[in-house]
């Protein structure tokens, strides 16, 4: 596993997004968030173009969007599926090189190193970002951004 100690503050651009919603603990609706998601995946791609997957999450009340990053608005979106036309904005990055096994340790360190550098935070969506397809991609070369929301 590596990780980045040292972040970098980075912009994210406008997000056309689609994602199931779990509220409660992360842990637990994570998984099924991503599990209910790819579901979706292959009548999604039907009519859409999918660039990416990442999953937004607020701490309080403990809330998971886990989903897929779009081209365009969809196009005859699944039911069980929301769109929100995510605005981005300032983060605050960090970059985990390893196992999706890792994110709950390594995010907890990213928020405590934001917490630790006094850094002034906005009430917006956190990101975690996938670079790369775990299908395709070793597990220990799984890329994900950590985007903790900034000023």
């Amino acid at each position: 596993m590596n990780f980045t100690e040292n972040p970098e503050i980075t912009s994210w651009p406008a997000t056309h997004y689609v994602f199931v919603e779990k509220v409660g603990p992360f842990m637990s609706n994570a998984p099924q968030a991503w599990q209910e998601a790819h579901r979706f995946f292959a009548s999604l791609s039907e009519k859409n173009t999918i660039t990416g997957a990442m999953s937004l999450y607020k701490m309080s009340p403990q809330t998971y969007r886990a989903g897929f990053i779009l081209t365009a608005p969809p196009v005859e979106l699944p039911a069980s599926l929301s769109y929100v036309h995510f605005l981005g904005g300032r983060y605050v990055r960090f970059v985990l090189t390893g196992s999706y096994a890792n994110l709950p340790n390594v995010s907890g360190k990213a928020w405590a190193t934001v917490a630790e550098n006094k850094i002034q935070l906005r009430d917006d969506w956190a990101i975690e970002n996938y670079i790369n397809d775990p299908k395709s991609t070793p597990e220990d070369e799984l890329v994900t951004e950590i985007l903790v929301p900034t000023v």
